[in-house]
């Protein structure tokens, strides 16, 4: 009998060692620069051998070198049909596993079923970040503290863990617009190699409310795209036929965020080398003595390829007033020479910047008129001087008055201009748009929206942000009946933002919110969580307008908001968050009943 137990026993240490399966290959992660307490250090050794895995929450990050506290063994998301809902598992061990599988079961309601197909699980990715001490992140240079900050979703179908290491899952529920409502259990597993494994419920109720699909949104998100850092990225030649196939799935994962803008750049990097990559241009200028000529070619091609992929609403192209010193690019076709050999000056509001300006202005709403794209083309501007905003505005105004005019103010001074302004983005920390202004221009078919950058400290969508972060600011903006939000940007990445996510003097992320290879962040997917939040509802006030004191609880939570200090990291925006999403969910139910 012993004999038979021993060979049992031995036959469990081999297959936990092994179980037959090969390691996944994948890159290597950084060392974690932050050491660990003696009494971390001791909490590994009382963690059983094999997998060990808990719902945590999808609010928060978790260190990667520490054993997970509060952990629950159940966990239940509310969403609409229509939405996407997130969910977190942590796994951790005390032993080495190879090619850990997070499988998801179908869906199973009292008369109903949902196959396993709606859900994805991704494994998170830890990034180095800056330390976050909440002092400015702007002047700091790059020697200054890191941490290791769970951030990337990748798509490995398996991963492995290392020892004494926490690996999170994100689980994501896109619940069918025709999914019939009512309360849904299913079973997540995480296994090693198919012979270790834990088995988790997950509770999903389904709210008896449609959600619009993202094409549909009001919801006026804009990041900024580039072009250059996807070429460089994937090693493929800029504007080729495969570096359009390489942005397809990047630029289509925006679009299903319900992004409304595409970035369109008018001549070589308007920000002034703020990036790894050059912003380059997408349109080329030619000079032939004091005559000039404009090639269309590559933003045609850009601006077609983005509204393929379902970003159409609106162009905003940038710069007439580029960050430093206003230089344009052009070719000389008498002497051959072009790029940054061939550059003309023009400060804005001397005779030089209209010489430069009024023939592309005019020959520029003549291209757009011909493609049908000059209704929805601005000319963008981006935190630049009142002085200088107003020398743009009037050369618009006289050479090219059908296009439109963007800007993104840190001056607060966009009202000297709001009248003529089709997308005006107030810096959030810099101005506050009243409703009746936003109402104002919104009836007349402008957009009024906020951003927020490396200056303000919380709420952002750092990688050293905490993930329900980037929620909170999209339910800022529909407490405050903005249209959206801007955020610099979607897609400039460092040199390799998997691995580090710092870049010079911003606070790291401050570039980018998706990684290259088309892979999401847990601060995009809380971002889209927002955005969600906000199109429920708009979505309530313009189905049962009639119907306002069954509206009343979730316009008093709205309206509790607006009230507060969103800049106020110490408040507990957390559970201000889980209330508010559970009043509109309790709100949306009953008037569906």
């Amino acid at each position: 009998m012993k004999k038979i137990s021993l060979f049992v026993n031995l036959f469990a240490v081999l297959a936990m060692a092994g179980c037959g399966c090969n390691a996944v290959e994948t890159f290597t992660e950084a060392a974690d620069p932050t050491p660990l307490t003696e009494e971390a250090k001791a909490a590994w050794g009382d963690v059983k051998c094999g997998v060990n895995a808990a719902w945590g929450t999808p609010d928060l990050v978790y260190s990667r070198s520490e054993v997970p506290q509060n952990l629950t063994e159940s966990y239940t998301a509310t969403g609409w049909r229509g939405e996407k809902v997130s969910a977190q598992i942590l796994l951790w061990t005390s032993k080495d596993l190879k090619s850990v599988e997070c499988k998801i079961s179908d869906f199973k309601s009292a008369d109903a079923k949902l196959p396993s197909s709606i859900a994805e699980a991704r494994f998170v990715r830890y990034t180095l970040a800056d330390k976050s001490d909440r002092n400015c992140r702007c002047a700091r240079s790059n020697g200054h503290p890191a941490i290791l900050q769970a951030d990337m979703l990748d798509n490995l179908d398996a991963m492995n863990v290392e020892a004494n290491t926490v690996r999170p899952i994100w689980i994501t529920v896109a619940i069918p617009q025709d999914a019939k409502a009512g309360t849904y259990k299913a079973n997540v597993k995480v296994s090693h190699c198919g012979c270790g494994s834990e088995t988790l419920p997950l509770e999903l109720v389904v709210v008896d409310q449609v959600l619009a699909q993202p094409s549909e949104w009001a919801y006026h998100l804009d990041f900024w795209q580039h072009p250059s850092a996807v070429a460089r990225e994937a090693e493929v030649e800029l504007w080729s036929e495969e570096h359009f196939e390489v942005m397809r799935p990047l630029m289509k994962m925006l679009a299903d965020a319900g992004q409304k803008v595409i970035t369109a750049t008018l001549n070589r990097d308007p920000w002034r080398y703020q990036c790894f990559d050059d912003y380059e241009p997408m349109i080329y200028w030619y000079r032939y003595d004091n005559e000039w000529k404009y090639d269309y070619t590559i933003f045609d091609k850009w601006i077609e390829f983005m509204m393929e992929v379902g970003i159409k609403k609106q162009i905003n192209c940038y710069s007439m007033l580029p960050w430093g010193e206003c230089f344009v690019d052009y070719k000389d076709m008498r002497t051959g020479k072009d790029g940054r050999n061939m550059r003309v000056k023009a400060i804005p509001g001397t005779p030089q910047f209209e010489e430069m300006w009024a023939p592309f202005l005019v020959d520029f709403a003549a291209h757009l008129r011909e493609k049908g794209w000059l209704e929805i083309t601005n000319m963008a501007i981006d935190e630049r001087a009142p002085k200088d905003i107003e020398a743009a505005a009037r050369l618009i105004k006289k050479y090219a008055p059908e296009i439109g005019f963007a800007m993104a103010d840190n001056h607060d001074s966009y009202k000297n201009f709001a009248d003529m302004m089709h997308d005006v983005c107030v810096g959030q920390r810099h101005s506050l748009m009243q409703p009746e202004e936003i109402a104002k221009r919104r009836a007349e078919g402008d957009v009024s929206t906020f951003y927020v950058c490396c200056s303000t400290l919380f709420p952002n969508a750092f990688t050293n942000s905490q993930p329900y972060e980037s929620e909170l600011l999209c339910v800022y903006g529909i407490a405050h009946d903005y249209d959206g939000m801007l955020r610099w940007a979607y897609n400039s990445w460092p040199a390799r933002p998997e691995y580090d996510s710092r870049f010079r003097y911003w606070a790291s992320g401050d570039t980018f919110i998706a990684y290259p290879g088309a892979r999401s962040s847990v601060r995009f997917e809380r971002l889209i969580d927002g955005v969600e939040f906000s199109e429920k509802v708009r979505t309530l006030r313009a189905k049962y307008a009639d119907k306002a004191e069954a509206l009343q609880p979730l316009e008093a939570k709205l309206a509790e908001m607006r009230a507060l200090n969103i800049n106020d990291a110490k408040y507990d925006w957390r559970s201000f968050l889980a209330e508010a999403n559970k009043v509109l969910n309790e709100v949306a139910a009953k008037l569906a009943e």
